[in-house]
């Protein structure tokens, strides 16, 4: 039997997961780095009778959201509405019992945040600063980092981002940029003075310190130590709490028009924002989480978000004055899919939403697959050969096959009434000895252990029934048949009980198919009889069923589909034409021009009349980009035109040529223009 580590723990318990942010739904590396071995800790506390209070929501401020929403046209709100529901709904489906899940965009966030913030201003811990940032004098808007691209200096991909190189993986910051542009009107951005609140992270060092290096170099995971160690031995710096930006919480502050709170300052008030509202509802009081020493706080994370759980919430936390430190960060390494990173900017991922609709009734096989390859304490690896194998030879195989011979059996020789048996017979005792090993490794956050453990209990319920094998035994001697049923019920009734955290919906199907009640894990442990002689069972039902090979095919084909669309630069672009000869190319005469005047075209909403500068002549150009520009945008605009494009009337006006447009990544139309100002009539090709 596992040696068993006691720790005291609270009666309470706190338990964060990690904010998803709203700006694409959740994949299988979020479910199992976060979400599921979250959830199974919290199932796990409820059935030791703790008072469990489960929070996570929405992360729906910052820049990929307004990044996204330009992008798509619409508003930040518009984004974060589509996602939130599509994440909230993955959640349901898959079984994770948070206590409340809600958004950062909600009133009472923005009240607690703003409410947090005004709390350190007052008491003076934060420092104001003022430093020159990019402004875009068109937009009339600071640029945040991902809103500034240019040439990167370490490998000239001229399309590298203010904070990062997709192209070499270099972080960067906006001033190392060559050539740096606005991504929002395409302009040269000007350096202006903008003033923002900074908390001095330096000043929390002795601090996280003794609490973390001293305190917790025995219970903390070593990746999340190991971490902290690192940072705190480098100094920490001040960071920003505030920035320049038209979307988050605003800084309640007078004179802050434009600041809101720094995304990472207001997410993790979210855990306490969260909390309120489930308190509200439920008649608590949120302090006895937050504020009492008789609480253990425990957050579920990735490891990217380690340094601000261990660091600046804390420090935030502690420059308040109000709040208990985290008993534990248990945080994940990363999970690979088909030995490659997982990505969402290229899509290579198992979405969860996409997953439950495929796989219909089997959100319990993800659970098991992600949890037995959970990346505890290094990066793992998915793949959907490793899934139908775990399915078909552990939950099939082992798990559901004993779970049948057992209902089976005693509904063919019993009429589905458990038979008697020997209630102090050995064999019961794995049941305790499975529930102590699987208590005593998630009390550790050893998730795969576990797991491992309550299957073992399956396994030996297979050897026990091939070792007895009853369906002889009841011909030669029906009173060991009887003994040998009712052991395996007990056994299977303990599965149906142990297995709830991890798979709940298979532990709701065994309930109700041997007809019992969930046990409190203390039951579990200390009764030694869990379903009583004469106790009816309903009719066996399939646990869970073969998953073919076409099935993964399908799947593994969808990755590959993913695979090739990203070999093009723009998977969204058109396949191209026909080919040409060159001398078709040379026929065409293409120049630079300059629009003089533009008018609308009466009764024609979508047309405006041009008077064009060709260098070659003046000449008019109807051209439908009325729903994209205003007549006076247009004048003075440098543009290209198609010159011996044979004339044509369009609305009674004769239009000699067209000018080049294409779509921009809005969706906008803008005019195809030359880098800087040349003469009308140069000749282009």
């Amino acid at each position: 039997m596992q040696k068993i580590r006691k720790k005291k723990m609270s009666d309470r318990k706190l338990i964060t997961a990690a904010l998803p942010y709203a700006n694409g739904p959740v994949h299988i590396g979020h479910l199992a780095g976060v979400y599921i071995p979250a959830d199974v800790y919290a199932r796990f506390n409820r059935r030791l009778g703790k008072d469990v209070a489960f929070i996570c929501g929405s992360d729906e401020h910052g820049i990929p959201i307004t990044i996204r929403a330009k992008k798509e046209g619409v508003t930040p709100q518009d984004i974060v509405d589509q996602y939130h529901e599509i994440i909230k709904k993955s959640f349901q489906d898959l079984g994770i019992s948070f206590d409340e899940y809600s958004r950062t965009t909600s009133p009472k966030h923005k009240e607690v945040s703003q409410d947090f913030f005004t709390t350190l201003y007052n008491k003076d811990k934060f420092i104001e600063e003022t430093s020159e940032q990019y402004f875009d004098e068109q937009a009339n808007e600071f640029l945040a980092d991902r809103y500034i691209v240019g040439t990167c200096p370490n490998c000239g991909n001229e399309n590298a981002y203010g904070d990062q190189c997709e192209k070499c993986g270099s972080t960067l910051s906006p001033s190392e940029l060559i050539n740096p542009k606005s991504m929002l009107s395409g302009n040269v951005p000007i350096l202006k003075e903008t003033k923002n609140w900074y908390l001095p992270l330096n000043d929390y060092e002795d601090f996280l310190n003794e609490w973390i290096i001293e305190g917790h170099k025995n219970d903390w995971k070593p990746n999340v130590y190991g971490q902290v160690k690192s940072w705190l031995t480098d100094g920490l710096k001040p960071r920003a709490m505030t920035r320049d930006l038209n979307w988050g919480v605003p800084v309640p502050l007078p004179n802050a028009e434009g600041k809101v709170l720094y995304v990472w300052f207001d997410a993790p008030i979210g855990y306490i924002s969260f909390t309120q509202e489930w308190a509200e509802n439920n008649g608590k009081d949120w302090k006895d989480y937050w504020q009492n020493d008789n609480a253990d706080l425990v957050h579920f994370i990735g490891k990217d978000n380690i340094v601000f759980h261990c660091i600046i919430f804390p420090a935030m936390m502690k420059a308040h004055g109000d709040y208990k430190m985290p008993t534990n960060v248990p945080a994940f390494e990363f999970l690979n899919l088909e030995n490659d990173k997982i990505s969402t900017s290229r899509n290579w991922a198992v979405w969860a939403h996409e997953y439950v609709e495929e796989f219909p009734g089997q959100q319990d096989v993800l659970r098991y697959s992600l949890l037995s390859s959970a990346p505890e304490t290094k990066d793992n690896n998915f793949t959907w050969k490793d899934f139908q194998t775990k399915n078909n030879s552990e939950l099939v195989g082992i798990f559901g096959n004993f779970i049948n011979r057992v209902a089976v059996l005693i509904h063919k020789y019993y009429d589905g009434i458990v038979p008697a048996g020997n209630e102090n017979a050995e064999e019961l005792n794995e049941i305790t000895k499975a529930a102590t090993e699987v208590e005593n490794f998630l009390e550790h956050y050893e998730f795969r252990n576990a797991l491992t453990a309550m299957m073992n209990l399956a396994r030996f319920g297979n050897q026990y029934l091939q070792i007895e094998e009853p369906w002889k035994t009841i011909k030669t001697d029906p009173e060991k048949a009887a003994n040998s049923l009712f052991i395996a019920a007990q056994i299977a009734v303990g599965l149906a009980q142990i297995c709830e955290p991890f798979l709940p919906f298979s532990a709701e199907k065994l309930q109700k198919m041997f007809n019992v009640s969930q046990l409190s894990w203390s039951e579990i442990k200390e009764e030694k009889v869990l379903i009583k002689t004469g106790h009816q069972i309903n009719e066996a039902s399939l646990l869970f069923s073969k998953i073919e090979d076409e099935t993964i095919e399908f799947q593994i084909q969808k990755l590959e589909n993913t695979k090739e669309s990203n070999k093009k630069t723009n998977p969204k672009a058109n396949p191209m034409k026909d080919e040409i000869q060159f001398d078709d190319f040379t026929k065409i005469d293409l120049r630079t021009a300059t629009i003089l005047t533009a008018e609308k075209v009466e009764k024609a909403d979508k047309l405006l009349k041009f008077s064009v500068d060709t260098g070659v002549d003046v000449r008019t150009v109807v051209s439908g980009v009325a729903e994209s520009f205003t007549p006076e945008e247009c004048v003075g605009k440098q543009v290209m035109i198609l010159l011996n494009l044979a004339p044509r009337k369009i609305r009674g006006i004769e239009s000699q040529g067209m000018l080049l447009l294409t779509n921009n990544a809005e969706g906008k139309l803008v005019f195809v223009t030359p880098d800087e100002t040349v003469e009308n009539g140069i000749e282009i090709g």
